[in-house]
Formats: structure tokens, C-alpha cells, sequence
């Protein structure tokens, strides 16, 4: 029973945050939804949209495993955000070469892709900049059947626990009021995200600018990054996890 209350069963469209919403949602849901505004699903948007493919490894993986995990696939691996080169920083990936396999770590968005592949049917990678795509890629790609959209949320990083961040929720507002605009049957969770999306919609490039997650990366000297999240539905890539090496998922143009 509490299964089906935590699944949010009998809605079309579902939302709730993090790594317990992707074990909660992800088996239920015909296609889970994984949003990361700053800057995971961002930069695979970029990345996929320039015909490259991305591996998401979790963060738990050190770096002289993902070293050997990325040579042993032929991939590249992502480079500290700080560091030049391709990294997680969507600014660093504008002029990333099409046909290049990027493995890129995050400890939100990659996160919740690898385990959302292990147990959805259907992983897309959502953000501002792709949200009218990905909602209908979704309701093509479900075929009537149920949607769950994941904002990934922060980590305290003194502790650890989950930080519901401004940022990932307006981003998977943005994409479950474009699906439910076709589809209806939003959960009460999809209900309250669509109307804080609507009453804040003419300022959303501020709010993210001004919220926590986009003044820190501001102040780390990282602002082109939030200009690039802030840019809703400039783009039409829909990267979606496909097979890839070891049994995990690869992300590449649907």
C-alpha cells in the first residue's frame, strides 16, 4: 500500500526529488525524467545536441576508477570544473566535437541517471533549455503510460543530506507543465510545481541567477554557466540513456 502512495500511482505525471524518488517512481513510470538545471542535465544537453554521447558515472566512483573505467571504453573523461577542458561546466562544452564519448561525473544528475537506468524502462535528461522537447519526446515515448519527473536537488555539503534546490524545481515545473498541457493528470506534486512555475514565469532568469546554487557558481567565477542553464527552450535535443559499456547507460540523441 505505502508503495502505491509513495509511487504516486494513478496520475499520469509524478514529481518528487532525488535518489529516493528514483527508486520510488522510476519502476512505476513508463519514462523517468532526471533534472539537474546546474549544471548535470544542462550540460548533457549541450554536449548531446553538439552529436557527442555522455556516460554518466556516479559520484561515488573515485577518480583512478573512472580513469580506467573511461580508457577501457575509449571515452574521455571529464576534467575537474576548474580545469581547462571539457568538464561539467556547460561552458566548457560548446565546442565539445560531435562523436566524442564524454564521461562525466556529477554527485546529482549522473547520480540518479546510473540508478534510474538500472530500473526505468526510459531515462531522458531534462532541463530549461530542452523542456517543451523532452515533455514531448516523453508522451511519444511513454505511449499512455505514466511520466515521473525527477528534480535531482543539492547536497549540504557538511552532511550530506538532500537540498531541494529553486533551480531543478522551475526546471521540472517547466517540463511537467508542458506534458500535462497535452496530457493532464498531474499529481498533487505536478500541480504544486506548475503553479509556482506559473507565478514566477516572467522572472525566472533572475531566480536562478539569485538563488543559491547560481550565486555560488557566480561567485566561483562560473556566471556563463548559469546563463547557459537560464536559456529555456533553445534547444530540441532529447538525450536519452541508451546500452552502453559494462551494462550502464549512455546518453545520445533520441
Amino acid at each position: 500500500m505505502l508503495e502505491s502512495v509513495f509511487g504516486q500511482d494513478g496520475y499520469r505525471v509524478r514529481l518528487e526529488w532525488g535518489a529516493d524518488a528514483v527508486a520510488a517512481l522510476a519502476p512505476r513510470c513508463a519514462v523517468t525524467i532526471i533534472v539537474d538545471v546546474l549544471s548535470f542535465t544542462t550540460s548533457v544537453d549541450i554536449a548531446v545536441g553538439r552529436g557527442a554521447r555522455v556516460w554518466p558515472l556516479p559520484w561515488s566512483v573515485g577518480a583512478a576508477e573512472a580513469a580506467e573505467a573511461a580508457q577501457r571504453a575509449g571515452a574521455t573523461l571529464a576534467v575537474g570544473r576548474s580545469e581547462p577542458g571539457w568538464s561539467l561546466a556547460p561552458s566548457s562544452l560548446v565546442d565539445l566535437p560531435a562523436d566524442t564519448l564524454l564521461a562525466l561525473p556529477s554527485p546529482n544528475g549522473a547520480t540518479l541517471s546510473t540508478r534510474a537506468a538500472a530500473i526505468s524502462g526510459c531515462v531522458l535528461a531534462g532541463c530549461l533549455r530542452n523542456a517543451a522537447a523532452v515533455a514531448d519526446a516523453a508522451i511519444r515515448l511513454a505511449d499512455g503510460g505514466a511520466i515521473a519527473v525527477i528534480p535531482s536537488a543539492e547536497r549540504w555539503g557538511h552532511v550530506g543530506a538532500l537540498r531541494p534546490s529553486v533551480e531543478d524545481y522551475l526546471g521540472a515545473a517547466a517540463i511537467a507543465a508542458a506534458v500535462t498541457a497535452v496530457t493532464g493528470g498531474g499529481s498533487p506534486e505536478v500541480e504544486l510545481a506548475v503553479a509556482a512555475l506559473g507565478a514566477v514565469r516572467d522572472r525566472l532568469p533572475e531566480l536562478i541567477t539569485e538563488c543559491v546554487s547560481g550565486r555560488e557558481l557566480v561567485e566561483r567565477g562560473f556566471g556563463r554557466d548559469v546563463e547557459l542553464a537560464i536559456a529555456r527552450d533553445v534547444s530540441t535535443s532529447v538525450p536519452i540513456l541508451d546500452n552502453g559499456p559494462h551494462g550502464r547507460g549512455i546518453y545520445r540523441r533520441w
